[in-house]
């Protein structure tokens, strides 16, 4: 069929019991001098705590050795983050807000560094060797490519072919004369 119909997870019941669903809530991409280069964040933050936060977490990050895991708690975000070359790819989950307050994250850690090296994998084929200045020049298009994999802070495609058709088809379209998107 041309389209395949997406699904949002099930909720899903956790280890203690309670009804707790993890979503990402935010994904950052960071070189290595701590400037963002793309930031989507997947729960509403207002504005000044989300600097805040983001600072916080990239400075974290960026002062681990290598010799450290890649994972950390921070004010009540489970922080997933692997270095690929100069790049900083930086995932952020909570527990689910509907929940309550004592809802505990039990998102699968290694699952995602498995998301993150499916997402780099994926802009890797559509890129070449993705590097910082494709993020930052072609900044929309790696919005497409996220907005394919994730929505609304749940991973909903890894499948690297049926991401990159649909960024091929609006590359194509954008390219004809009397495009749709024109």
């Amino acid at each position: 069929p041309p389209f395949a119909w997406i699904t949002v997870p099930e909720r899903r019941l956790a280890l203690d019991g309670s009804n707790a669903l993890t979503m990402i809530s935010f994904l950052l991409m960071v070189n290595k001098q701590g400037q963002t280069r793309l930031s989507s964040y997947y729960a509403w933050l207002p504005m000044a705590e989300r600097v805040a936060l983001e600072s916080e977490i990239i400075r974290k990050c960026l002062s681990r050795s290598e010799l450290q895991c890649s994972f950390l708690e921070y004010r009540g975000y489970k922080v997933v983050y692997r270095r690929y070359a100069s790049l900083f790819f930086i995932v952020g989950t909570k527990a689910d807000v509907d929940v309550g307050t004592g809802a505990e994250n039990n998102e699968n850690e290694l699952g995602m560094l498995e998301f993150i090296h499916t997402l780099v994998e994926t802009m890797d084929k559509w890129a070449g060797s993705i590097c910082e200045l494709d993020i930052m020049y072609q900044l929309e298009q790696v919005h497409f490519l996220l907005d394919e994999m994730v929505m609304n802070g749940y991973i909903v495609d890894t499948n690297k072919s049926n991401v990159l058709k649909t960024i091929d088809l609006m590359e194509r379209e954008s390219r004809k004369d009397e495009g749709m998107f024109r």
